[in-house]
Protein backbone atom coordinates (compact mmCIF):
# COMPACT_ATOMS: atom_id res chain seq x y z
CA UNK A 1 0.00 0.00 0.00
CA UNK A 2 2.24 2.81 -1.13
CA UNK A 3 4.72 3.71 -3.88
CA UNK A 4 2.54 1.81 -6.33
CA UNK A 5 0.53 4.70 -7.63
CA UNK A 6 -2.55 3.68 -5.59
CA UNK A 7 -4.22 5.15 -2.52
CA UNK A 8 -5.09 3.90 0.95
CA UNK A 9 -8.86 3.58 1.33
CA UNK A 10 -10.43 5.21 4.36
CA UNK A 11 -13.01 3.68 6.66
CA UNK A 12 -15.87 5.80 5.36
CA UNK A 13 -15.11 4.53 1.88
CA UNK A 14 -15.18 0.86 2.96
CA UNK A 15 -18.13 1.00 5.36
CA UNK A 16 -21.12 2.20 3.42
CA UNK A 17 -23.77 1.62 6.09
CA UNK A 18 -23.27 2.52 9.74
CA UNK A 19 -24.09 -0.09 12.38
CA UNK A 20 -27.56 0.17 13.88
CA UNK A 21 -29.29 -1.32 16.87
CA UNK A 22 -31.76 -4.11 16.26
CA UNK A 23 -35.41 -3.19 16.33
CA UNK A 24 -37.84 -4.61 18.88
CA UNK A 25 -39.30 -6.89 16.22
CA UNK A 26 -35.88 -8.25 15.31
CA UNK A 27 -35.02 -8.86 18.98
CA UNK A 28 -38.29 -10.74 19.48
CA UNK A 29 -37.61 -12.86 16.41
CA UNK A 30 -34.13 -13.72 17.69
CA UNK A 31 -35.50 -14.61 21.12
CA UNK A 32 -38.26 -16.73 19.60
CA UNK A 33 -35.74 -18.59 17.47
CA UNK A 34 -33.56 -19.28 20.51
CA UNK A 35 -36.51 -20.46 22.62
CA UNK A 36 -37.74 -22.69 19.80
CA UNK A 37 -34.37 -24.42 19.72
CA UNK A 38 -34.36 -24.89 23.52
CA UNK A 39 -37.92 -26.28 23.42
CA UNK A 40 -36.93 -28.73 20.67
CA UNK A 41 -33.40 -29.95 21.44
CA UNK A 42 -31.59 -31.09 24.57
CA UNK A 43 -28.68 -28.70 25.35
CA UNK A 44 -26.57 -31.62 26.60
CA UNK A 45 -26.84 -34.12 23.74
CA UNK A 46 -28.23 -31.80 21.01
CA UNK A 47 -30.79 -34.53 20.27
CA UNK A 48 -34.54 -33.82 19.85
CA UNK A 49 -36.50 -33.72 23.10
CA UNK A 50 -39.05 -36.47 23.57
CA UNK A 51 -42.14 -35.03 25.36
CA UNK A 52 -42.54 -38.30 27.27
CA UNK A 53 -38.95 -38.18 28.56
CA UNK A 54 -38.30 -34.51 29.27
CA UNK A 55 -37.10 -33.18 32.62
CA UNK A 56 -36.54 -29.67 33.96
CA UNK A 57 -34.19 -28.28 36.60
CA UNK A 58 -34.83 -25.61 39.22
CA UNK A 59 -34.16 -22.84 36.69
CA UNK A 60 -36.80 -24.05 34.23
CA UNK A 61 -34.38 -25.40 31.62
CA UNK A 62 -35.34 -28.50 29.63
CA UNK A 63 -33.24 -31.65 29.22
CA UNK A 64 -33.59 -35.17 27.93
CA UNK A 65 -34.03 -37.60 30.80
CA UNK A 66 -31.65 -40.08 29.16
CA UNK A 67 -28.94 -37.42 28.77
CA UNK A 68 -29.15 -36.43 32.45
CA UNK A 69 -29.11 -40.07 33.52
CA UNK A 70 -26.10 -40.80 31.33
CA UNK A 71 -24.18 -37.86 32.79
CA UNK A 72 -24.99 -38.94 36.36
CA UNK A 73 -23.58 -42.43 35.87
CA UNK A 74 -20.02 -43.09 37.16
CA UNK A 75 -17.26 -42.30 34.71
CA UNK A 76 -16.47 -45.95 34.09
CA UNK A 77 -20.08 -46.91 33.33
CA UNK A 78 -20.81 -44.40 30.54
CA UNK A 79 -18.64 -42.79 27.89
CA UNK A 80 -19.84 -39.18 27.93
CA UNK A 81 -18.25 -36.76 25.43
CA UNK A 82 -16.10 -34.11 27.10
CA UNK A 83 -18.21 -31.25 25.75
CA UNK A 84 -21.39 -32.85 27.10
CA UNK A 85 -19.76 -33.48 30.47
CA UNK A 86 -18.65 -29.83 30.72
CA UNK A 87 -22.15 -28.64 29.80
CA UNK A 88 -23.66 -30.93 32.43
CA UNK A 89 -21.40 -29.61 35.19
CA UNK A 90 -22.65 -26.09 34.46
CA UNK A 91 -26.26 -27.22 35.11
CA UNK A 92 -25.56 -27.82 38.83
CA UNK A 93 -27.56 -31.06 38.67
CA UNK A 94 -26.11 -33.52 41.18
CA UNK A 95 -28.83 -36.17 41.31
CA UNK A 96 -32.22 -37.07 39.87
CA UNK A 97 -33.76 -35.20 42.81
CA UNK A 98 -32.53 -31.97 41.19
CA UNK A 99 -34.86 -32.43 38.21
CA UNK A 100 -38.60 -32.95 37.78
CA UNK A 101 -40.00 -35.14 35.05
CA UNK A 102 -42.51 -33.12 33.02
CA UNK A 103 -45.93 -34.53 32.15
CA UNK A 104 -47.17 -33.02 28.90
CA UNK A 105 -50.68 -33.44 27.54
CA UNK A 106 -50.33 -34.54 23.90
CA UNK A 107 -52.91 -33.77 21.21
CA UNK A 108 -53.18 -34.00 17.42
CA UNK A 109 -54.31 -31.41 14.92
CA UNK A 110 -56.36 -32.02 11.77
CA UNK A 111 -53.29 -33.09 9.83
CA UNK A 112 -52.36 -35.70 12.42
CA UNK A 113 -49.41 -33.75 13.84
CA UNK A 114 -48.90 -34.46 17.52
CA UNK A 115 -48.08 -31.49 19.76
CA UNK A 116 -47.74 -30.57 23.42
CA UNK A 117 -50.86 -28.79 24.66
CA UNK A 118 -52.17 -27.15 27.81
CA UNK A 119 -54.86 -29.46 29.25
CA UNK A 120 -56.88 -26.44 30.39
CA UNK A 121 -56.71 -23.91 27.53
CA UNK A 122 -55.74 -26.47 24.83
CA UNK A 123 -53.10 -24.02 23.57
CA UNK A 124 -50.00 -25.48 21.96
CA UNK A 125 -47.08 -25.31 24.35
CA UNK A 126 -43.79 -24.06 23.00
CA UNK A 127 -41.70 -20.99 22.37
CA UNK A 128 -44.72 -18.90 21.39
CA UNK A 129 -46.65 -19.70 24.61
CA UNK A 130 -45.37 -18.85 28.07
CA UNK A 131 -45.63 -22.10 30.00
CA UNK A 132 -45.22 -23.27 33.58
CA UNK A 133 -45.13 -26.59 35.40
CA UNK A 134 -45.98 -27.60 38.94
CA UNK A 135 -43.74 -29.23 41.50
CA UNK A 136 -43.89 -32.01 42.50
CA UNK A 137 -46.36 -33.51 40.00
CA UNK A 138 -44.72 -32.04 36.87
CA UNK A 139 -47.89 -31.23 34.89
CA UNK A 140 -47.38 -28.45 32.35
CA UNK A 141 -49.84 -25.63 31.63
CA UNK A 142 -50.01 -22.35 29.77
CA UNK A 143 -49.14 -19.54 32.16
CA UNK A 144 -52.29 -17.58 31.30
CA UNK A 145 -54.47 -20.60 32.19
CA UNK A 146 -52.87 -20.94 35.63
CA UNK A 147 -53.34 -17.23 36.27
CA UNK A 148 -57.02 -17.42 35.39
CA UNK A 149 -57.48 -20.41 37.70
CA UNK A 150 -55.68 -18.58 40.53
CA UNK A 151 -57.82 -15.46 40.06
CA UNK A 152 -61.01 -17.50 40.03
CA UNK A 153 -60.05 -19.31 43.22
CA UNK A 154 -58.99 -16.12 45.01
CA UNK A 155 -62.35 -14.55 44.16
CA UNK A 156 -64.20 -17.44 45.77
CA UNK A 157 -64.43 -17.20 49.56
CA UNK A 158 -64.70 -20.96 49.84
CA UNK A 159 -61.34 -21.44 48.12
CA UNK A 160 -59.43 -18.87 50.13
CA UNK A 161 -58.71 -21.25 53.00
CA UNK A 162 -58.06 -24.26 50.79
CA UNK A 163 -54.66 -25.30 49.46
CA UNK A 164 -54.08 -25.09 45.72
CA UNK A 165 -54.33 -28.27 43.72
CA UNK A 166 -53.17 -29.28 40.25
CA UNK A 167 -56.05 -28.99 37.73
CA UNK A 168 -54.93 -32.25 36.12
CA UNK A 169 -54.17 -34.62 39.00
CA UNK A 170 -55.44 -32.69 42.06
CA UNK A 171 -52.08 -32.93 43.84
CA UNK A 172 -51.45 -30.08 46.27
CA UNK A 173 -48.85 -27.43 45.43
CA UNK A 174 -47.67 -24.04 46.65
CA UNK A 175 -47.45 -20.86 44.59
CA UNK A 176 -43.67 -20.79 44.95
CA UNK A 177 -43.54 -24.18 43.21
CA UNK A 178 -45.00 -22.89 39.95
CA UNK A 179 -41.91 -23.00 37.74
CA UNK A 180 -41.76 -21.03 34.45
CA UNK A 181 -40.26 -22.96 31.55
CA UNK A 182 -37.23 -21.23 30.01
CA UNK A 183 -37.73 -17.89 31.82
CA UNK A 184 -36.30 -14.79 30.16
CA UNK A 185 -37.19 -11.90 32.49
CA UNK A 186 -35.13 -10.74 35.47
CA UNK A 187 -38.00 -11.01 38.02
CA UNK A 188 -38.62 -14.66 37.06
CA UNK A 189 -34.93 -15.54 37.28
CA UNK A 190 -34.62 -13.75 40.64
CA UNK A 191 -37.65 -15.62 42.02
CA UNK A 192 -36.23 -18.99 40.98
CA UNK A 193 -32.86 -18.15 42.52
CA UNK A 194 -34.55 -17.19 45.80
CA UNK A 195 -36.54 -20.44 45.74
CA UNK A 196 -33.36 -22.47 45.26
CA UNK A 197 -31.74 -20.81 48.27
CA UNK A 198 -34.87 -21.32 50.38
CA UNK A 199 -35.03 -25.03 49.53
CA UNK A 200 -31.34 -25.42 50.25
CA UNK A 201 -31.78 -23.88 53.69
CA UNK A 202 -34.55 -26.42 54.39
CA UNK A 203 -32.46 -29.35 53.17
CA UNK A 204 -34.71 -29.98 50.16
CA UNK A 205 -34.03 -30.44 46.46
CA UNK A 206 -35.89 -29.02 43.47
CA UNK A 207 -38.23 -32.03 43.49
CA UNK A 208 -39.06 -31.26 47.17
CA UNK A 209 -37.23 -34.36 48.35
CA UNK A 210 -34.72 -34.48 51.17
CA UNK A 211 -31.18 -33.64 50.17
CA UNK A 212 -29.20 -36.46 51.78
CA UNK A 213 -25.86 -34.83 51.02
CA UNK A 214 -26.91 -31.71 52.94
CA UNK A 215 -28.02 -33.90 55.84
CA UNK A 216 -24.67 -35.64 55.94
CA UNK A 217 -22.85 -32.31 55.99
CA UNK A 218 -25.04 -31.09 58.85
CA UNK A 219 -24.50 -34.31 60.79
CA UNK A 220 -20.74 -34.15 60.27
CA UNK A 221 -20.69 -30.54 61.41
CA UNK A 222 -22.80 -31.44 64.47
CA UNK A 223 -20.60 -34.42 65.32
CA UNK A 224 -17.50 -32.27 64.98
CA UNK A 225 -18.93 -29.60 67.27
CA UNK A 226 -20.01 -32.24 69.80
CA UNK A 227 -16.60 -33.86 69.63
CA UNK A 228 -14.86 -30.55 70.21
CA UNK A 229 -17.07 -29.84 73.23
CA UNK A 230 -16.38 -33.30 74.65
CA UNK A 231 -12.66 -32.93 74.06
CA UNK A 232 -12.76 -29.57 75.80
CA UNK A 233 -14.30 -31.15 78.89
CA UNK A 234 -12.71 -34.60 79.07
CA UNK A 235 -10.16 -34.77 76.31
CA UNK A 236 -7.38 -33.03 78.17
CA UNK A 237 -7.21 -35.60 80.93
CA UNK A 238 -7.35 -38.52 78.48
CA UNK A 239 -4.63 -36.96 76.34
CA UNK A 240 -2.33 -36.44 79.35
CA UNK A 241 -2.96 -40.01 80.49
CA UNK A 242 -2.18 -41.45 77.06
CA UNK A 243 0.90 -39.29 76.72
CA UNK A 244 2.14 -40.56 80.05
CA UNK A 245 1.53 -44.18 79.04
CA UNK A 246 3.22 -44.16 75.62
CA UNK A 247 5.54 -41.20 75.97
CA UNK A 248 4.02 -38.81 73.43
CA UNK A 249 5.70 -35.45 73.09
CA UNK A 250 3.18 -32.89 74.41
CA UNK A 251 4.38 -30.39 71.79
CA UNK A 252 2.43 -32.19 69.04
CA UNK A 253 -0.59 -29.98 68.38
CA UNK A 254 -2.11 -31.78 65.37
CA UNK A 255 -4.63 -34.36 66.73
CA UNK A 256 -4.18 -36.67 63.73
CA UNK A 257 -0.39 -36.60 64.01
CA UNK A 258 -0.59 -37.19 67.75
CA UNK A 259 -2.92 -40.15 67.25
CA UNK A 260 -0.66 -41.75 64.65
CA UNK A 261 2.35 -41.16 66.87
CA UNK A 262 0.57 -42.81 69.79
CA UNK A 263 -0.20 -45.88 67.69
CA UNK A 264 3.40 -46.18 66.50
CA UNK A 265 4.80 -45.81 70.02
CA UNK A 266 2.32 -48.31 71.39
CA UNK A 267 3.33 -50.85 68.76
CA UNK A 268 6.98 -50.22 69.50
CA UNK A 269 6.38 -50.75 73.23
CA UNK A 270 4.63 -54.07 72.56
CA UNK A 271 7.52 -55.19 70.34
CA UNK A 272 10.03 -54.27 73.05
CA UNK A 273 8.12 -56.29 75.64
CA UNK A 274 8.00 -59.31 73.33
CA UNK A 275 11.72 -59.03 72.56
CA UNK A 276 12.65 -58.82 76.26
CA UNK A 277 10.42 -61.81 76.99
CA UNK A 278 12.06 -63.81 74.18
CA UNK A 279 15.56 -62.92 75.42
CA UNK A 280 14.64 -63.96 78.98
CA UNK A 281 13.33 -67.32 77.78
CA UNK A 282 16.50 -67.85 75.73
CA UNK A 283 18.76 -67.19 78.77
CA UNK A 284 16.76 -69.61 80.87
CA UNK A 285 17.04 -72.27 78.15
CA UNK A 286 20.86 -71.85 78.04
CA UNK A 287 21.12 -72.31 81.81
Amino acid sequence: MGNDGGSIPKRRELVKNAGRAKTTTELKETLLESLTHLWTFCPLSSLPLDPAHTVSDARGRLYSYESVLQCLLPAGDAAVPEAQDDAFRATRIRSLKDVVRLRFALRKDDSGREFRACPVSLKELGAATRSVYLVPCGHVFAEVAMKEIAEAESASKEQQDREQRCPECSEAFETTNIIPILPTTEPELARLTARIEDLKSKGLTHALKKDKSAGKKKRKAGDAAEGEAENGANGKGKKEKKEKEVGIDSRINNPMTASLTARVLAEQEQNNKRRKLAEGLKREAVR
